[in-house]
């Protein structure tokens, strides 16, 4: 597997392997059948907990996740060839495209990242934030990340 691939799908692909037989039909993942991992130090600044919640079988590409960011914690740029969705579940915390102001994300917040742009996200510096990730592969890759968010990036200022 490519180190570009999310933290997250590579977590779900750790699920088991079912047989073909039973991949055609309605397959569950229990809850607390995936270990949480902590996210790797290359990619996050701070501490960040990845909960995968599904890879699905081809030819479908999307895979699922749950990261938990403690206050101040944050991935690192990147992008996503074929767009990444966000779904806030608890907390608060930040999105931002390069270019851009950070933007503040609460629960109940949606976040639409299009093919190829180069963002960061995590929680604020006082408060947690957990979202749920959705993102698709395209051969085989559904992130390539770059550079750490440095202190003053994530402090604020337009990037």
């Amino acid at each position: 597997m490519k180190p570009l691939i999310a933290p997250l799908v590579a977590l779900s692909l750790m699920a088991g392997q079912a047989s073909a037989d039973e991949n055609k039909g309605v397959r569950v993942t229990r809850v607390g059948s995936q270990p949480s991992v902590q996210g790797a130090a290359e990619y996050f600044t701070g501490r960040a907990r990845v909960d995968g919640l599904f890879q699905t079988d081809a030819p479908a590409r999307v895979g699922g996740g749950t990261v938990t960011f403690e206050p101040g914690a944050r991935t690192a740029w990147r992008t996503h060839p074929l767009g990444q969705m966000l779904i806030v579940i608890a907390g608060v915390g930040y999105v931002q495209q390069e270019g851009q102001p950070r933007q503040e994300i609460r629960p109940g917040d949606t976040v639409w990242i299009a093919p190829n742009v180069r963002h960061w996200h995590g929680a604020t510096a006082t408060t947690g934030m957990t979202h749920i990730a959705l993102a698709e592969a395209l051969d085989g890759s559904t992130v390539t990340w770059a550079e750490q968010v440095s202190d003053d990036q994530y402090a604020g200022g337009v990037q």
